[in-house]
């Protein structure tokens, strides 16, 4: 089939996609013991009776799980099941030693909900929340350590996931990317879990399907597992949607299974058929009891929730006039949005205060790949520095270069005391500033007449010529308007 002709089948169908988010929880202990559930350990090292499913070990649920659970369903706009229960899904696999996982199948404990996100032209659109339910994660088959054998590490089994199943609203491999970035940075916001794809903290399972333009019937959809990047779900998608279109363009039909994705080759390939629902026989787990969310503890978590990043982002916007890029970057960082919160009694200018935590600190913190958490600069310094810059006390080359890596880690309470014995404060005296003026335009002269003759682009060499020396302690914006008076 030429390119031609797949570009034209391609824009005669339509992608509907719904993505299954996994998210271990950043809690100290598994779901179900008190097994740690950390990660990095020595392979099966977090495992004890319950972890390996051993005869008569029972489970006994971590209230934390279902605190976190909430959070970000509240977050997702989800309705709370204050009534709901685990199953069993019974399944053979060598890494789920009970040969069953405990999951939630009929009830839930969050549902119908949604999400607000925004796309690279600036649109909004929103995608449906199914459902979040909780359920514990399985251990790991290790392929690539023995040419004849296959390890197990049980070191993940029981460690807490919830999963996030969205309506199939998604339309784009760009909408499929939006939403996990949204989730991946309300889960770090809400302290849920850390979101690190790389450690399979978050993993997403992608379900595509195809129909034509127009059509409302939803297509056979295949299921795309374990997608361990942003970037792996957006080329998955894109592939399997090519792919499906292509089979269906040759005449060919779509058959429901589920699918590996190959990062290196950028391709999918079958693992095996989609199994239905009733192979995994669901029931009721006799071992846990139904979880009751009462009104008093539902009421707790929510009066306990803070302010999302996109509310932040929204009162930033109108408080400062900043754009809604700026403001995101600022609602989204935690640490970022407190310290900020920290320095603004103490700064004069509000938009000063982001303009440097978003240009100047966010620069030094990158080249460090240092978190604003572990900065050494106080967030009262800050403040203080930047009003001395702003009340043009110093000047902000000096500020940055000089002052500011003095207060690194210095518990000086008054910023501009340091600044004068640093002799880094502007000096005031006009005739001292003249006198530089004077060596300067004597030193050159040949610019000075070109500047006579209709060069302006010259004045410039002799402000800076002015400010190296006076070593930065003169005002930019005074030693231009002196400068110009020179000149006349």
């Amino acid at each position: 089939m030429s390119t031609t002709t797949v570009v034209a089948e391609s824009n005669a169908f339509e992608l509907v996609s719904g993505l299954e988010i996994h998210v271990q929880l950043n809690t100290q202990s598994k779901i179900f013991s008190s097994d740690s559930a950390t990660f990095g350990a020595l392979p099966n090292e977090h495992i004890s009776a319950v972890s390996l499913g051993l005869p008569g070990a029972l489970p006994k649920l971590n209230k934390e799980v279902v605190e976190k659970a909430i959070r970000i369903g509240l977050a997702l706009n989800c309705h709370i099941n204050q009534s709901n229960f685990f199953d069993r899904k019974n399944y053979f696999y060598a890494d789920l030693p009970k040969g069953y996982q405990i999951t939630q199948d009929n009830s839930p404990i969050c549902k119908n909900g949604y999400l607000e996100i925004q796309l690279s032209d600036g649109t909004e659109k929103r995608i449906g929340i199914n459902r979040i339910h909780l359920e514990e994660d399985a251990g790991k088959s290790l392929h690539d350590q023995d040419d004849k054998y296959s390890f197990v590490d049980l070191n993940r089994a029981g460690v807490p996931l919830i999963e996030i199943v969205t309506e199939p609203d998604v339309r784009s491999a760009e909408e499929a990317a939006a939403l996990l970035t949204e989730i991946r940075q309300l889960v770090r916001f809400l302290n849920v879990s850390d979101g690190n794809m790389e450690e399979g903290s978050l993993r997403c399972d992608a379900n595509i399907s195809i129909r034509k333009q127009g059509d409302t019937a939803f297509g056979t959809r295949c299921e795309v597992k374990n997608l361990n990047s942003i970037r792996n779900v957006r080329r998955a998608i894109d592939f399997e949607f090519s792919r499906q279109v292509e089979v269906t363009g040759a005449g060919g039909t779509i058959i429901q299974s589920t699918l590996n994705f190959d990062a290196d080759k950028g391709t999918t390939s079958p693992m095996r058929s989609k199994e239905e629902a009733n192979d995994y026989r669901y029931f009721p787990d006799p071992d846990l009891q139904p979880i009751s969310i009462s009104d008093d503890w539902l009421a707790k978590i929510k009066s306990a929730m803070p302010i999302l990043p996109k509310q932040i982002a929204g009162q930033l916007m109108t408080e400062l006039g900043i754009s809604k890029a700026e403001a995101m970057v600022l609602a989204e960082d935690k640490d970022l949005y407190s310290y900020y919160q920290q320095a603004l009694p103490e700064v004069k200018q509000k938009k000063s205060l982001v303009n440097w935590l978003l240009g100047n600190i966010r620069a030094i913190l990158n080249e460090r790949q240092l978190e604003i958490a572990k900065y050494m600069v106080r967030p009262v310094q800050l403040a203080q520095l930047i009003n001395l810059v702003d009340e043009k006390k110093i000047s902000q080359q000096n500020a940055l270069q000089q002052l500011l890596p003095a207060l690194e880690g210095h518990q000086i309470q008054d910023v501009e005391e340091l600044a004068k014995q640093l002799n880094l404060l502007i000096v005031e005296d006009t005739n001292a500033i003249l006198i530089l003026i004077d060596e300067v335009l004597a030193k050159y002269q040949p610019q000075v007449e070109a500047y006579k003759k209709g060069k302006k682009g010259v004045l410039g060499l002799f402000v800076g010529e002015v400010m190296k020396l006076a070593k930065g302690k003169a005002d930019a914006k005074q030693v231009n308007e002196l400068i110009l008076e020179k000149l006349k």
